[in-house]
């Protein structure tokens, strides 16, 4: 493997992981995902782990799973599955506090289980599985934790290219009783955005960034705005262009973005500048995570 950071991709077709030097673009390792669509993944380099959901087969049918094999990919096996899940999609993590979370897209839940697979839960369900799934506006997709303040960020990006995406947040913990169809305690951030796809955080310097794929000026961009316990503000667009922008992966410095899209081109993104260069041309790609 390279000695510089490493970005790992989720090809489709065929389904794949594919690890780039984020120096070069240089392929550094790659694993058969073997079936399915991925989409979102995590990377736990000290565990030797990379923990992906895929889509499954049939968008229309519970298929979807939760997904998790060795860097060299061996050791493949299904942590969540057996119709639990309908199409998962952006995938993150609260290490310390022991969970995977998920968005589940034409099941119209955000959920959440142990890392291990196991206490699959449902934090909240925006519609019944599957009479309401032809309702796109109900419809999860990327996810982000703040795990400083303990909170949920999420995308419901509507039907596509129609300008009705939204961008919402709630608490991590669910209150004792409550109704994961029921929630009281659900902000609403954006509303009438094109088609927002995936997120990222950054709750010290108060940033929330995603792509969206919908349509232009504003869609098939990487987004920026600030946000504080009040709400979202200063919205700005840094990249256009994306070929249906997916994948977002942000340094801990927050110098530079990695970008993913359908076209398959991963784009590095200087975030000061907006400027940005191709790092690799491959298949329809999905989710990226970096690994510094």
């Amino acid at each position: 493997m390279s000695d510089d950071p490493i970005l790992y991709t989720l090809e489709t077709a065929p389904p794949a992981i594919t690890a780039l030097s984020t120096r070069d673009g240089r392929v550094v390792g790659h694993v058969d995902a073997r079936w399915g669509t991925p989409d979102g993944i995590w990377v736990d380099q000290a565990a030797g782990q990379i923990t992906w959901t895929n889509m499954g087969a049939d968008w229309n049918a519970p298929d979807g799973t939760i997904e998790r094999a060795r860097l060299d990919g061996s050791q493949h096996e299904i942590l969540v599955g057996k119709g639990q899940i309908v199409t998962p999609k952006q995938l993150a993590v609260d290490q310390p506090g022991g969970h995977l979370y998920w968005c589940d897209r034409e099941g119209m839940r955000i959920m959440r289980s142990a890392l291990d697979g196991t206490a699959v839960e449902v934090l909240l369900k925006r519609g019944d599985y599957p009479q309401d799934m032809p309702d796109y506006s109900r419809q999860c997709v990327g996810i982000a934790l703040d795990l400083v303040n303990r909170q949920i960020y999420w995308t419901q990006k509507g039907s596509p290219k129609g300008g009705i995406g939204r961008i919402f947040r709630m608490p991590m913990a669910m209150a004792d009783g409550a109704d994961p169809a029921d929630r009281h305690d659900i902000e609403i951030l954006a509303d009438h955005l094109p088609e927002p796809i995936d997120l990222h955080v950054f709750p010290g310097s108060g940033h929330l960034y995603w792509t969206d794929r919908g349509a232009p000026p504003d869609g098939n961009s990487l987004n920026m705005a600030h946000i504080d316990r009040r709400g979202l503000f200063d919205r700005k667009v840094i990249l256009r262009g994306l070929d249906e922008g997916i994948g977002l992966a942000i340094d801990k410095a927050e110098k530079q973005a990695f970008v993913s899209d359908l076209g398959g081109t991963i784009r590095v993104v200087d975030l000061e500048t907006g400027e940005s260069r191709v790092l690799r041309q491959q298949s329809a790609t999905t989710g990226v995570y970096l690994v510094e």
